[in-house]
This record gives C-alpha cells, sequence and structure tokens, in this order.
C-alpha cells in the first residue's frame, strides 16, 4: 500500500525548502547515502510516531521559463492533484501577501486537508503576527520556525491526523511489477505491448494512486501478475510535459506499491541523470529491480554492441550490479516474451529465505577464506548470522563490536552470499549487531 503523500505550497521565499528538509530530519529510519545514487531535493521519504509518509517540496519543481504567477499555480495544482495532505507555508516576517492571497484562492478548489503553516516563528514575540493569516481562510495557522524547528511537532502531528483513513486490503498474492523511467523512454508502449502479447486480462482494478489502473493478467505458465500504472501516464497538460522533475512523483507511488520494479532506459538516448533518480529510489526502497533496454531495435548494432551498452549500465548503475539486464523492443516485441519469466525469477529471488544453519556455513567458509580485520589490534568476531526479513532479503550478523565491521568487508559478505545463493535483481541488507 502506498504511503500518505504530503505536499508544501507556498510563494517563494516563505521557506518551503528549510521546512522540507527540517521534516526529513525528523526521520527514524534514514537511508544511508550510497555512492552512485543521485538525490532529488523534490522528494523525500518520513516518519512520525510510527506513521510514514512521503514528502513533497513543489518549491523543487522547475516550471522553466514561466512568469511568476504561473509557477506558484502549476507548482500548486501539482500538489492538489498529488497530495492527500496539502501544507500552506506563509511567513510571519512579510505577513499576507497578494501572492499568499493567490495561492490560498487555488487551494480553495480542493477537497483535501490544508493546514496552515506561519513560517519564520522565531521567537515569542512573533507569535501576534501570525493572527492576520485567519483572513486566508483556513482556519487556526500554525506558528513554525524551520531554521530552529519550533513547531514542527506540532505540525507534523497535525499532518498525521489528517492522513485519510485507509481501509484493510486483503493481501494480494500475485507479482506486482510496474515500469518505472523518465518520460519518452517507451513505458507506455511497454505496457500496451506486454498485454497485447498473448496474455489473458483478469480484471482492471482502481490502484490506491488516483487515476491509476492496476491490470492483473495471467501467463501461459499460469502466474498471475498485476502491472501496476506508474500513476498520471494518462494525465496530459503543459504542467507534466514541461517539467522530468514530475516523471518522478508518477514512479514514487508506483515503487511504493511493487514487488518488482523495470527501470526503463532508452536506447536512443542513451543514459541520463534523471534515469538515476528514479532509479536510486526503487534501490533505496528494497524493491526488486530489473533494467529494460527499450527500443533496442532503432540502434544500428555490430557484435559489441550489447555488451558495450550493457558495460555502460554497469558503470552508470554501480549500486545496482544485482540488477538483471534485458534489451527490448516495444514495438518489434523483441525479447518482451522472456521479460514476464525474469519478472517472476526476480520476485521469487526478493522473497527467498535461506535457513540460518546453511548461512552461517556459508559466512564461516568466507571468513576462513578471508579472516576478519583488526583495528587497532582489535580483530572483529563474527558468531552467527541469521535472516530476518524478505523483501528485501535482510540479514543480521552478531559480532563482538559493530564498529570493527569495514564497508569493503561487509561488501566482501554480501559478494559470498550472492555467490552461494541466488539473489539476481534484488538488494540484501546486511545488519551487524552486537551480540549480548
Amino acid at each position: 500500500m502506498a504511503n500518505p503523500v504530503v505536499a508544501i505550497v507556498g510563494r517563494p521565499n516563505v521557506g518551503k525548502s528549510t521546512i522540507f528538509n527540517r521534516i526529513a530530519g525528523q526521520r527514524i529510519s534514514i537511508v544511508e547515502d550510497i555512492p552512485g545514487v543521485t538525490r532529488d531535493r523534490i522528494y523525500a521519504k518520513s516518519e512520525w510516531m510510527g506513521q510514514k509518509f512521503n514528502m513533497i517540496d513543489t518549491g523543487g519543481i522547475d516550471i522553466g521559463d514561466e512568469p511568476f504567477v504561473t509557477q506558484i499555480t502549476e507548482q500548486a495544482q501539482i500538489a492538489i492533484e498529488e497530495a492527500d495532505v496539502i501544507v500552506f507555508l506563509v511567513s510571519a516576517k512579510e505577513g499576507v501577501t497578494d501572492a499568499d492571497e493567490k495561492v490560498a484562492r487555488i487551494l480553495y478548489q480542493t477537497d483535501k486537508p490544508v493546514i496552515l503553516a506561519v513560517n519564520k516563528v522565531d521567537n515569542p514575540e512573533l507569535r501576534a503576527e501570525i493572527y492576520d493569516f485567519y483572513s486566508l481562510g483556513f482556519g487556526d495557522p500554525v506558528p513554525v520556525s524551520g531554521t530552529h524547528g519550533i513547531g514542527t511537532g506540532d505540525l507534523l502531528d497535525l499532518i498525521c491526523k489528517a492522513f485519510p483513513k485507509r481501509e484493510a486490503v486483503t493481501e494480494d498474492q500475485t507479482v506486482k511489477f510496474s515500469f518505472i523511467g523518465r518520460p519518452n523512454v517507451g513505458k507506455s508502449s511497454l505496457v500496451n505491448a506486454i498485454l497485447g502479447e498473448n496474455r489473458v486480462i483478469v480484471s482492471n482494478i482502481e490502484g490506491t494512486t488516483r487515476d491509476a489502473i492496476d491490470t492483473k493478467f495471467v501467463t501461459e505458465d499460469d502466474t498471475e501478475f498485476t502491472m501496476i500504472d506508474t500513476a498520471g501516464i494518462r494525465k496530459k497538460g503543459k504542467v507534466y510535459e514541461s517539467t522530468e522533475k514530475y516523471s518522478v512523483l508518477r514512479a514514487l507511488q508506483a515503487i511504493d506499491r511493487s514487488d518488482v520494479v523495470c527501470v526503463v532506459l532508452n536506447a536512443e538516448e542513451g543514459i541520463r541523470e534523471q534515469d538515476k533518480h528514479v532509479a536510486g529510489y526503487a534501490h533505496e526502497a528494497g524493491r526488486g529491480i530489473i533494467i529494460v533496454v527499450n527500443k533496442w531495435d532503432t540502434l544500428k548494432k555490430d557484435n559489441h554492441t550489447m555488451k558495450d551498452f550493457e558495460n555502460l549500465i554497469r558503470q552508470e548503475f554501480q549500486y545496482l550490479s544485482y540488477a538483471p539486464i534485458i534489451f527490448v523492443s516495444a514495438k518489434t516485441k523483441q525479447r518482451l516474451a522472456n521479460l514476464p519469466a525474469l519478472i517472476k525469477r526476480v520476485n521469487a529471488n526478493h522473497e527467498r529465505r535461506i535457513a540460518s544453519a546453511v548461512l552461517n556455513d556459508v559466512v564461516m567458509d568466507a571468513i576462513a577464506h578471508n579472516p576478519t580485520p583488526t583495528d587497532n589490534g582489535k580483530r572483529l568476531r563474527v558468531y552467527y548470522a541469521t535472516q530476518v526479513a524478505v523483501k528485501p532479503p535482510t540479514f543480521v550478523i552478531f559480532v563482538n563490536d559493530p564498529e570493527l565491521m569495514h564497508f569493503s568487508y561487509e561488501r566482501f559478505l554480501e559478494n559470498q552470499i550472492r555467490a552461494a545463493f541466488d539473489f539476481e535483481g534484488t538488494p540484501i541488507h546486511l545488519i551487524e549487531r552486537r551480540r549480548k
């Protein structure tokens, strides 16, 4: 189930990005930086009091050379369409401005919860200034300071309280997958080609993302798949077509709900920075990943073309070394029939469990061939390893001191586990804990 979405909206210079970064810093579980993953400030995963949610910083959405009023209008429109809760941010230092009133008039059009937050209330004297903002018509203003963190807890409480109630859903046992990628890589063509490739469509189901339709289909070996729409594939309009960053918002919702994510590249255009943005989110989310190179039919090829392209992918996506690569054409259906079987295999690896006894045999053999490192005369000791989760496979390694586990030795153990078991297509997580 996709996490609820919060959008921060307001005119320029009210501190949207400061509040965005402040709330993102409240996360309980922080994903470590991974070399090669390009991050985009427009989006963050956050958590407050056990409630996980996603955030959009509309100030990071660049509409191009559009006039000022057009920019804030289109950014607010994105928030209205994509968010579950909207934070309307204003500034205590400037008071109510004409631009604030313009944003307010746009937000009157939505029936979604709007929370009015007054930023830059950095001292008690400024609290008296917030009452003017009642005139905007969104109820009690919430005083906050993005710089000092004042009031962010109260704001987060109100945000979580405003989230829509999620109905319990029956666990879907089908293999859920999606195509993600920047605009014009051929996601829509792949969807249509897959469904036209001798597949029996079982049903179309409304997704948890607005305007998304998930499609169930069965392959010849009776495997049931659910293809998740990337949220907005049918939407038209300049605001969506003028910013590649919006493709990230489409992809994030699909990633949350997928078991396996197909990262689509355009063979004609090669690898772009935006491809790394989108793939990085799927990797951080711990989903199974397949790299799909579409439009392969358009290239002039020799005996080395495929290998050279594969080497380029491995160089640019070093953190996805585990992901299989498939070269396809939605237009000619080249190798497309092989994709469902590959998705099925990656999903099986994503939920694979390894018995503790077998796992420890592999880990101890690895240590025997490559002894643990020492630091200041103290040697790392590995006592025991066990798998604690799937999707992705997660292993806890009990040691004498987690600080002694150098990242290079952790990578060595991961490689040994991958060599012993089939984890192609899925990240695996290793967690070091001190043995009590």
